[in-house]
């Protein structure tokens, strides 16, 4: 039990070290808070927030794994590598991806609201 309880622990010490040093974390939790004042302000349905929440858990985890690759790449290969640029490429395209279709979630929710 004292093991499963230190993983909580741990995974909490690996966001928060990750919130210290990346900026796109820092963004992504950024527009979420502005998402969840507009959801409170619209009153947007159940239906709605699950998707808001789908979309918050995606984005937050693509760039959560994105830092992780990003570190491992790193540590792995510190000199310049064409496949460590690929992988780092990739796994950000990944993060856009899911920040691009949580966009488009969120407008269309949101818009018809706000017109």
């Amino acid at each position: 039990m004292k093991k499963f309880l230190f993983s909580f622990v741990y995974a909490f010490q690996g966001i928060k070290e990750a919130l210290k040093s990346e900026r796109n974390l820092k963004v992504h939790c950024g527009i979420m808070l502005i998402v969840i004042l507009c959801g409170i302000y619209y009153q947007i349905s159940i239906v709605e927030w699950l998707a808001c929440l789908c979309c918050f858990g995606l984005a937050i985890m693509a760039e959560l794994f994105n830092t992780a690759l990003e570190t491992v790449v790193n540590l792995v290969s510190p000199e310049k590598n064409e496949l460590a640029r690929k992988a780092k490429d990739i796994s950000a395209g990944a993060v856009l991806i899911a920040a691009i279709f949580s966009a488009i979630i969120g407008l269309i929710i949101f818009l018809p609201k706000a017109f």
